[in-house]
Parts: C-alpha cells; sequence; structure tokens
C-alpha cells in the first residue's frame, strides 16, 4: 500500500526523504510546503510532487502523515499542528527542545489515536543494526560501559547561517547528541540516571562562509558537554547493575583521534561506526585476540537511507505493531539531554525520570523492502 505524505520544510534534509520516498514505494510526497514557497518549488518539481501553502497541506484528505523538517524551535508547535489536523507527524530531531512541549505532542497523538516518529533512524542502518545483532548474541559478553564523543569545531566555518546552533536547545548535545544516545538506547536500554558537566568556549562565534561572512552570532548554550550515564539495569544484569556510559559533544575541538562510539563488555570491545551515517565500519575485539575483526555487515541500508523511519512507522499503522524512531524513544533522548543540563547546573548526578522500551530489531529483510534495495 502506497501512502500518500506531505514534508513541511524543503531544506538540504527534505532531498532523502524525497529520494527514499521514489526508492521504496511505500510512499509518495504528495505536497511540500515551506516558508519560502520558492524553494518548496524548486523541491517539488525536481521529484515530481507539488508545492502547496501549509494550510492546504494539512486539509488536504489523502495525506496521511506529515515529515515535519522545520528548525528544531518551531518542532513542538509545527507537530502538534500537525496532530490537531488528524495526520501521523514523523519530526526531525529533536523532538522538541522542552520536556514539558515533548510531552505535549505524546499526549496530543495519545488523544487522537495517531502516531509520533522521531529521527534518528540512522539506527536502522545496516551498521547499527549488525551491532545489535552481535550484542544480543553474546558476542561481547555482558555489556559493563561504553564511550561516545561528538567531537568539532563548530558549524560556523561552513554553514552560512548557523545562529541557531548556538541557541538553547541545539548546541553540540541537542544537534548531534540524538544520534549518539539513540544509538545507545537502542543498544543498551534506558538510560537511568546522569551526571554533567557543561562549559563554552567563546561567548561569540564568526561565520566562515556565505553572504553573512564575518558576522557575529552569540552563544546562549553549552558548546561543549561531558555527561556521565548509568543505565537502568535490565532483567539479566539486575544484580551487576546497569552499564555505564562517558558522552561528550562538543563544538570546541579543533582536532582529535578519539573512536566515535565503543562498547565494552565482559568478553571484548565492539567498535561502532559513526552513528550519523547507516552503514560501517563495525569491529570487534574478543579477549585474547590480537588484532580487530572487521564485521561484515548482514543487515540492509548500508548507504544513506534517511526516510527509512517513517517507512516502518506506516508499515506499523498498516499491521498495527510498534513502529522503532518512536515518539516514546525520542522523548526519552530529549530527556536524558536536559537532564545532563540540569546536572550539570546542579552540581551532581540526577535520575532520568522517563523510561523507553528498546526497539525490537529490524528485520533482515522488512516485508516493505522492495526486491532488489538494501
Amino acid at each position: 500500500m502506497t501512502h500518500s505524505i506531505g514534508i513541511i520544510g524543503s531544506g538540504n534534509i527534505s532531498g532523502a526523504y524525497l529520494k527514499i520516498a521514489q526508492e521504496l514505494g511505500l510512499f509518495r510526497v504528495a505536497a511540500i510546503t515551506d516558508l519560502d514557497l520558492g524553494r518548496a518549488q524548486a523541491q517539488a518539481s525536481a521529484h515530481g510532487s507539488r508545492a502547496v501553502e501549509l494550510g492546504e497541506l494539512l486539509a488536504d484528505p489523502e495525506i496521511v502523515a506529515v515529515v515535519n523538517l522545520t528548525p528544531p524551535g518551531a518542532h513542538a508547535a509545527t507537530s502538534l499542528a500537525i496532530l490537531n489536523a488528524g495526520k501521523h507527524v514523523y519530526s526531525e530531531k529533536p523532538l522538541a527542545v522542552t520536556r514539558a512541549d515533548g510531552q505535549a505532542i505524546l499526549t496530543a497523538a495519545r488523544a487522537r489515536g495517531l502516531r509520533v516518529g522521531c529521527a534518528p533512524d540512522t539506527v536502522l542502518g545496516a551498521g547499527l543494526q549488525t551491532a545489535r545483532e552481535l550484542l544480543d548474541a553474546g558476542r561481547i559478553g555482558r555489556p559493563v560501559a561504553a564511550t561516545a564523543f561528538m567531537l568539532g569545531a563548530g558549524p560556523e566555518g561552513w554553514h552560512p547561517d548557523p545562529g541557531f546552533f548556538y541557541q538553547p536547545g541545539a548546541g553540540p548535545l541537542f544537534d548531534m547528541g540524538p544520534y549518539y544516545l539513540t544509538a545507545l538506547v537502542n543498544l543498551l536500554g534506558s538510560v537511568g540516571s546522569v551526571g554533567g558537566s557543561a562549559v563554552s568556549a567563546h561567548a561569540e562565534r564568526v561565520i566562515g562562509s556565505g553572504a553573512r561572512q564575518g558576522q557575529r552570532v552569540p552563544v546562549r548554550t553549552p558548546t561543549h558537554v561531558t555527561a556521565q550515564l548509568t543505565f537502568a539495569a535490565s532483567e539479566a544484569s539486575e544484580d551487576a547493575g546497569g552499564p555505564v556510559a562517558t558522552f561528550i559533544a562538543s563544538f570546541d575541538v579543533q582536532a582529535s583521534e578519539l573512536p566515535r562510539t565503543e562498547i565494552y563488555g565482559t568478553e571484548g570491545t565492539l567498535s561502532l561506526p559513526d552513528p550519523n551515517t547507516f552503514g560501517g565500519p563495525l569491529r570487534i575485539r574478543r579477549t585474547g585476540e590480537r588484532d580487530w575483526e572487521t564485521i561484515e555487515l548482514t543487515r540492509p541500508f548500508q548507504d544513506n537511507a534517511r526516510g527509512i523511519g517513517l517507512a516502518d512507522l506506516l508499515a506499523a499503522v498498516d499491521h498495527s505493531t510498534p513502529h522503532r524512531a518512536s515518539g516514546e524513544l525520542a522523548y526519552h533522548v530529549l530527556d536524558v539531554m536536559q537532564t545532563v543540563l540540569d546536572a550539570a547546573e546542579a552540581g551532581r548526578t540526577l535520575p532520568v525520570d522517563s523510561r523507553a522500551e528498546r526497539p525490537a530489531p529490524l528485520d533482515p529483510r522488512p516485508e516493505w523492502l522492495p526486491a532488489g534495495l538494501g
């Protein structure tokens, strides 16, 4: 069954959703809108869709779900408008920039019997799904700890309008943290408590490209965040407690040789690929081995496949099953990030109130995946 969807926001990321729609055939983009309708028209013309005003898109009875690609500060209001129009919503990350807004989205969806999905869906890609398979099979024993690092110099060197990256609800934690934290929750389960430290190297940033090159933007959110995560204990490891992880997200690092993510078990280590990608490399080194082994990826979607989370949501609607890139998972990640900042301000470890069920692994060959793809 091919579903009709709409897209709100026609920036660069919209092209990925338009591309995957054509490849999968599970949904078609019936309409696109944007504050700049000319930009929406350009995307629509290139992909066989149509550009319309927001009200027309939300009123279209054929559209069953809408992808929310607005800036983070507009995510909550836009998602609520989509739900109020009686349509499922799939949002870019983060779900919202405050817990209250995130809860409002989930409450509105439950009241209307609608689904909320949220990026990132990179966790459904070949790299992290193969890692999940190894972890669940006990290839490194019981997970004990993990490290994750997102270290860079910030987007102002290449982004022509980077101001929003330095506002509350953004920064390295909210902008890139969802990739790493969503991956860790998929692999290790819910986070139970966090500690944190947060600083900023500069009060202003200088735009390095585009029409505004040389202009300064104020920094109003931490740009280097260190988090200590303690995961809730599973039934299998309750006596030993849950794994612990160190996560650092920074726009203040000029160069680094740290890995993206590693998971340490009682019988070995997994070295994971960049969680902002779908493929590898994925490596393992077990106790007693002298060299790392590169693992062949056994799952589909090694290339950029942004939008498969939406495909999984629509298939789940058809079959009345849970979808994986869920609003509840995205809310837990939002709650974790906000609690990290709260812990940094309080100078102590704080509990994370929310929980999210560890999503089921993606089938090795999802029924909605056309032959020849993946």
